[in-house]
């Protein structure tokens, strides 16, 4: 029996990561989970990746603590308003302030030397194109230079120069085609947390970007979304 080959996921908790979770699961991959205690708004999408990886089966999972609030610059890692009741127009206009300076290149680089040490050439992460918030870390280009660069960067790739993927199965999906994707590979929705700004026990705003476009993605797949919102 052939070894089964291990992907480093990047695990916010939300719905787009256990979806990315699940592809990499029905290609045959051993688990490895990685998700961060970043300095964000709340602890709650901690709590939700914890419960997706002992559904998921992951064979581990590390919670790693950086603080980014020490920088600031975001919604989510300052005190700063979520912008809240704003069209798909209003998400397009600009880079919104919920963006988190070069966040997704500090995660995939604590990927990167997760990957290494367990002797993993997959990393998944489930970035998007399509349905998001216009975030310039989400790009097809940015997601080929990072690759570009892990196999400069390490011994991996010094030993084999096409040694390490990104896999982003997601990138060119709307959101209503991830959820269906996920819906068909059993995926626990009601597991996850999208919300930018949930309430103290966790219901979701159902008022900032991401709530608008998760909910919008369920109504588009013909599917009820499985979790409490504040306000629909």
């Amino acid at each position: 029996m052939s070894e089964l080959k291990k992907a480093v996921i990047l695990l916010s908790g939300g719905l787009d990561s256990s979806t990315c979770a699940a592809i990499a699961l029905s290609q045959g991959f051993e688990l490895y989970g990685i998700s961060f205690r970043y300095g964000q708004r709340h602890s709650i999408e901690l709590e939700a990746s914890k419960n997706i990886a002992k559904k998921m089966g992951f064979i581990r999972h590390e919670i790693v603590d950086i603080d980014l609030r020490a920088f600031g610059g975001s919604a989510l890692t300052a005190d700063i308003d979520v912008p809240k009741n704003r069209s798909e127009d209003e998400m397009d206009v600009e880079i919104p302030i919920t963006y988190v300076p070069a966040r997704n290149t500090i995660f995939l680089s604590f990927s990167l030397a997760y990957a290494e040490t367990i002797g993993s050439k997959d990393i998944f992460i489930g970035v998007n194109a399509v349905d998001y918030s216009g975030y310039p870390d989400c790009r097809p280009d940015y997601i080929k230079s990072f690759q570009n660069m892990a196999n400069l960067a390490t011994k991996a790739g010094v030993e084999d120069s096409s040694a390490l993927q990104i896999h982003t199965p997601l990138i060119d999906l709307t959101k209503a085609k991830i959820i269906q994707t996920g819906l068909a590979l059993g995926v626990d929705y009601g597991l996850t947390i999208s919300c930018y700004d949930p309430d103290a026990q966790g219901k979701s705003c159902g008022c900032c970007d991401s709530c608008a476009l998760r909910l919008k993605g369920f109504k588009d797949a013909g599917s009820a979304d499985p979790i409490e919102y504040v306000k629909k």
